[in-house]
């Protein structure tokens, strides 16, 4: 992960240097479809509906640029039990900085990879079993840090106007107080809107 990070810094200070670079700076939002991944045989899990939004910059070189984001998410699970009658919702607040590379083909359709470095900011997470009493989960039962691979693909609109559709795969495990492991698992769907350009 650190040889990675690396090349993508050094992708960014070539681009950046170069002189037809286009660096453009906007918003984004969208909806999250967030699930987690575990092997737990004792419940199962099912998606979260929520959202995402922030900042993004490009610097776009040719057909090549790199897009490093800030992002408040939201993302997280809904578990149903097995062994008991209740439901449990984990619902996680991440401040997320994904870095993308996109390679642009045609009419401003790209293709994107790149790291995701995620800050967990809160947990609501709440059992309710069958007689209607809630428990609420800590977040200190869950990892402060998260890292995950994002793979997507994108259209530079007209008039200022992008869309992106990514898969967020966690590497991390997120659960410190299980012996199960739980990773974020995220389907992405964004639009953006450029504020300013500079460059062709």
């Amino acid at each position: 992960m650190k040889k990675l990070l690396l090349s993508t810094v050094l992708v960014f200070v070539a681009l950046f240097g170069y002189s037809q670079a286009k660096v453009e700076l906007g918003l984004k939002g969208g909806l999250n479809l967030a699930s987690v991944n575990t092997k737990d045989p004792l419940a199962s899990y099912s998606s979260l509906t929520s959202y995402h939004a922030g900042l993004y910059a490009l610097i776009k070189a040719g057909n090549i640029g790199i897009q490093p984001e800030i992002l408040y998410s939201t993302q997280g699970t809904q578990v149903s039990f097995q062994s008991v009658s209740g439901d449990f919702k984990q619902q996680f607040t991440y401040l997320n900085i994904p870095v993308m590379l996109k390679l642009y083909t045609v009419a401003g359709i790209n293709f994107q990879v790149g790291p995701q470095f995620g800050m967990l900011m809160s947990v609501d997470g709440k059992f309710k079993d069958s007689n209607g009493n809630v428990t609420t989960i800590s977040k200190s039962s869950y990892k402060n840090s998260d890292v995950s691979g994002a793979v997507g693909v994108g259209w530079d609109a007209p008039f200022g106007l992008n869309f992106t559709a990514r898969y967020i795969m966690g590497f991390s495990n997120v659960n410190s107080s299980s012996s199960n492991d739980q990773k974020n698992r995220t389907f992405q769907v964004s639009l953006g809107y450029r504020l300013f350009k500079v460059g062709k």
